[in-house]
C-alpha cells in the first residue's frame, strides 16, 4: 500500500503545484487576504505561534505574521536543520536568508526542535488537506516528524481547491486539526 500510496502522493503534488504555479499574483494575494481574516477571527488569543515564511506559489502568510506580530504575539518559523525542522523567533525586521530547499528563514538564534512544543497555534504549509485532517506536504517529512509531539491546534493553510474528499495516507503521516482557506475553515472529522 506505501508504495502506491507515495505513487498517488507523487502525482497529486504535481498537479496541485502546477495548478498554483498559474496562479496569478493577486489571486494568491486575496488568497493571504482572506485567510489572515479566517485565522485571526477564530484564533485571537494566543500569546505564540508557530508559523512559516511562504513561497511564493503558496498561499501568502507574511500578511498574518504582520497581524499577529502587531498584536505582539510572539512568531516563531521552521528553520531546515538535517531532517529535522529547528525554529527561530521572527520580528518581521530581521534578515531572512534562503536556506536548503530554497525556504527562508530567519538568521538569528535557533530555539531547538522542541519550541514547537511551547507554541499556542501552529500554521503549517500544505498542498491538499482531506476531511479527516490528512495533509499533503512536499513529501520530505520534516513537519510529520516535528509534530509527533505537539498539543496545540494544528492548522493548514490551503487554496479553496486543495480541499480534498480523501487522501492517501502512509504511517507516518500526521493529521491536522483543520484546514484554513479563502473561503474559511474545515475542521478534521477524526470520525470520518
Amino acid at each position: 500500500m506505501s508504495s502506491v500510496a507515495s505513487e498517488v502522493k507523487a502525482r497529486l503534488r504535481a498537479d496541485i503545484l502546477a495548478r498554483r504555479a498559474a496562479r496569478s499574483p493577486s489571486a494568491r494575494s486575496a488568497a493571504g487576504a482572506a485567510i489572515t481574516a479566517h485565522v485571526l477571527a477564530a484564533w485571537p488569543e494566543v500569546h505564540t505561534v508557530a508559523a512559516y515564511l511562504s513561497l511564493a506559489s503558496e498561499p501568502p502568510t507574511a500578511e498574518l505574521i504582520a497581524a499577529y506580530l502587531a498584536r505582539e504575539v510572539a512568531v516563531i518559523v521552521p528553520v531546515v536543520a538535517g531532517e529535522d525542522l529547528d525554529w527561530a523567533r521572527y520580528d518581521g525586521n530581521s534578515p531572512a536568508v534562503p536556506g536548503p530547499l530554497g525556504i527562508v528563514a530567519p538568521s538569528g538564534d535557533r530555539l531547538g526542535p522542541t519550541a514547537l512544543t511551547a507554541v499556542d497555534l501552529v500554521i503549517v504549509p500544505a498542498l491538499a488537506v482531506d476531511s479527516a485532517g490528512q495533509r499533503l506536504g512536499r513529501g520530505r517529512g520534516y513537519y510529520d516528524r516535528a509534530l509527533t509531539a505537539v498539543t496545540a491546534p494544528v492548522v493548514a493553510v490551503i487554496f479553496d481547491d486543495e480541499l480534498l474528499a480523501d487522501l492517501p495516507v502512509e504511517a507516518h503521516d500526521r493529521r491536522v486539526d483543520a484546514a484554513v482557506r479563502p473561503a474559511g475553515i474545515v475542521h478534521a472529522d477524526r470520525h470520518g
